[in-house]
């Protein structure tokens, strides 16, 4: 193999922080995962990255953005969403009661991901879920 070449793929994709990009943001992650066994948990991550970037950080004000980035190898699909911040507080996993109507997004990420890191990035926060292609027995959900 020469040694610039990589069989990791990457792509990534801003978006203005209005709700009708989320849809956006899931067709795209559904192209470029189109006929992958993973392709519909990955769209279901990026939806609700996408989601909370927008109602929880300043992605979702009048100039706010999110940007998306998807790499796949034969190893892993890895999905980032990177907001804008504006929070004070980095992302989490809460636990909410069952009358809750929010809090229960990322809980679902990390429940479907093999494992999910959260970032400082620039001011914001960049929260990353990995898909393994083939299960592994060690590690876990981390978030």
């Amino acid at each position: 193999m020469h040694e610039y070449t990589s069989t990791t793929r990457v792509w990534g994709l801003s978006c203005p922080g209005f709700p009708e990009e989320v849809s956006r943001a899931r067709r795209w992650t559904r192209d470029i995962l189109r006929g992958s066994p993973l392709a519909d948990d990955a769209e279901l991550i990026v939806s609700e990255l996408s989601a909370n970037a927008i109602l929880h950080t300043a992605s979702g004000s009048q100039s706010g953005s999110f940007h998306l980035a998807l790499a796949v190898s034969p190893q892993v699909v890895a999905l980032s969403v990177t907001d804008e911040g504006g929070t004070g507080t980095a992302p989490k996993v809460e636990r909410q009661d069952d009358q809750a109507e929010h809090g229960r997004g990322l809980g679902m990420v990390s429940a479907i991901a093999h494992r999910v890191v959260v970032r400082d990035s620039h001011g914001g926060y960049t929260v990353t879920a990995e898909l393994f292609t083939q299960a592994r027995t060690a590690g876990g959900n981390q978030c």
